[in-house]
């Protein structure tokens, strides 16, 4: 019996944050999505949670893993970029590091 595909987030990475050319804005990280290639498919997604999962060198409540939640704001330009804004902003370490997307429930 072949496996199911049975995740429940769509995979992500971290591009950096939104800038111009002079400015940065550490409040708004740009995302790809992975299988999202323009505008319109990259609507779907909004609204929908963002988890940053990574790994700390101490426990802490029995479990080194620690998530930096977000949600997605809105498109950025017409090849299924997304904005981001996360409770705490990303550090500049996560750029090109994995995000989950969470597909489903959408309203937690």
């Amino acid at each position: 019996m072949a496996a199911e595909n049975s995740r429940l987030y769509a995979k992500g990475r971290v591009l950096g944050f939104a800038r111009s050319k002079h400015n940065q804005y550490p409040n708004i990280s740009l995302l790809k999505i992975e299988g999202v290639q323009t505008t319109d498919d990259a609507r779907f997604y909004l609204g929908k949670r963002v988890a940053y999962v990574y790994h700390a060198k101490r426990e802490k409540n029995g479990s080194k893993l620690r998530v930096i939640w977000g949600r997605i704001a809105r498109v950025h330009g017409t090849n299924g970029v997304v904005r981001a804004r996360f409770r705490n902003n990303l550090p500049p370490k996560t750029f090109g590091a994995a995000v989950r997307i969470m597909l489903y429930p959408s309203n937690i």
